[in-house]
């Protein structure tokens, strides 16, 4: 996939020196902002996302480097590239939606991401925990869509017993479909929530695409 390749390009170095202080949510999420709201300037996207100023400078040139936004004096857009990139990207993985707290959660934020198709990766949903809490969030639960129905691989045990309603409102707003899965990111703040689903959910697309690489070889 090459939104992939593009997004773990921008998060890192392109000179010799110290790795950038930004990451592949982040770059996600200056193209969710600039695709949605744009011409946007960079004082707005340094606050959105967290970044000092010179941290989004090179930010900005990161991703300028790669072709995916536009700079003008009237602020920063996506090119035809960058929009074709997001829209590859948001087919697999979608925009974060914020859950309420219950069994299922362990944070004061939790955001829930839908990522296509990868099912097969998913073992126990310990892996997609451990990287959520790498990525600065509190844990994550993935539950995987299949026969219809949702479940969590690591329990035998009916994950929605007495919170049916959170299982519809996954359903209604994520839509999954035979094999999809969801990962609900817990955090202290809404964007380390969504962060740690995030990149669980990258780490997941990256295994599917290794094992594509593979079986074609």
């Amino acid at each position: 996939m090459e939104f992939l390749k593009v997004i773990e390009k921008v998060a890192s170095k392109i000179a010799p020196g110290r790795a950038p202080s930004f990451n592949e949510t982040q770059v996600i999420k200056a193209l969710e902002i600039i695709g949605a709201c744009g011409p946007v300037g960079r004082i707005r996207l340094s606050k959105e996302l967290e970044l000092g100023e010179g941290t989004i400078r090179t930010f900005l040139r990161h991703v300028s480097k790669e072709k995916m936004i536009k700079c003008s004096r009237h602020g920063i857009t996506l090119s035809e590239y960058g929009r074709r990139l997001f829209s590859d990207l948001r087919s697999k993985i979608s925009q974060g939606t914020e859950v309420p707290n219950s069994s299922l959660t362990i944070g004061p934020f939790n955001v829930a991401v839908l990522v296509r198709g990868v099912a097969p990766e998913v073992r126990t949903g310990v892996e997609q925990r451990d990287i959520a809490l790498k990525a600065g969030a509190l844990g994550a639960t993935t539950l995987v869509f299949s026969r219809n129905k949702l479940t969590m691989l690591a329990s035998e045990e009916d994950a929605f017993k007495g919170i049916s309603s959170i299982r519809n409102m996954l359903v209604s707003k994520l839509n999954p479909k035979e094999n999809d899965v969801i990962i609900i990111g817990c955090g202290e703040s809404r964007k380390l929530a969504e962060r740690g689903a995030t990149m669980a959910a990258l780490e997941l697309l990256d295994q599917e695409t290794k094992k594509l690489m593979q079986a074609s070889e």
